[in-house]
């Protein structure tokens, strides 16, 4: 597998990370913030942040930032991180990404309602991806980015799994995450894998291969269905 595909997995896989911004208040200091994410089909962050925060501030000023996702454990400096250095816009169109990151935080709905929240990308230029002691790589934006050819796809593909395949998914959580919800739903998929609500869990699983068509997302989870059944 490519290092390029290896970091938008690890993107994928975490749901927050940390931003770091240019700081308007103190000129040439970095600013972190935490903040959840969810990711385009793409692979860029999707974050949504209001227009009173300070790290808005600083992105109206200067686009430029960092965004590092992580593993964590006993020995932080052996896990994979990644750090996707590029510029965060905020989204004009930004419908379908919309409900895309509400099937992933339904309860940002109240947040949408408040007002002043908008949707944000960051595009990346490089990615700093380091997965532990020794294996460290930069990684071009070319190389990260994936097609999006499954994004008009996506929402008819969740509404067959979860209308007509929901004991798939159960399959699939109890052989891949030892757990057995009463009422999965997938939430997302991509090119790199998908996303199942399981009793407040958000749970993501890989696909093997890359999936850029119906006809491969179908084969994919058969498959999978199938290595669940032997398991």
């Amino acid at each position: 597998m490519d290092h390029g595909r290896k970091a938008r997995m690890l993107l994928r896989r975490h749901r927050s990370g940390v931003l770091s911004t240019h700081c308007l208040k103190l000129p040439g200091y970095p600013y972190g913030s935490a903040l959840p994410h969810a990711s385009d089909h793409a692979g860029r962050p999707l974050l949504l942040i209001s227009h009173l925060a300070e790290h808005t501030r600083n992105l109206e000023a200067d686009p430029r930032a960092s965004y590092i996702v992580c593993d964590t454990g006993p020995e932080l400096q052996a896990q994979p991180r990644a750090t996707l250095l590029g510029e965060v816009r905020v989204l004009q169109d930004a419908e379908r990404i919309e409900r895309r990151y509400l099937r992933f935080y339904p309860e940002q709905q109240r947040t949408l309602q408040i007002g002043g929240f908008r949707f944000y990308a960051l595009e990346p230029v490089q990615i700093r991806f380091i997965e532990g002691f020794g294996a460290l790589h930069w990684i071009a934006n070319t190389s990260y980015l994936a097609p999006a050819a499954l994004a008009e796809f996506e929402e008819d593909i969740l509404a067959h799994m979860n209308q007509d395949h929901r004991d798939a998914l159960r399959a699939y959580c109890r052989t891949r995450h030892g757990v057995e919800p009463a009422s999965p739903q997938m939430v997302g998929i991509d090119c790199d894998g998908f996303d199942v609500h399981a009793e407040g869990r958000l749970l993501r699983f890989d696909f093997t291969e890359l999936v850029f068509t119906p006809g491969q997302a179908r084969a994919a989870l058969v498959q999978l269905a199938r290595d669940s059944r032997r398991g």
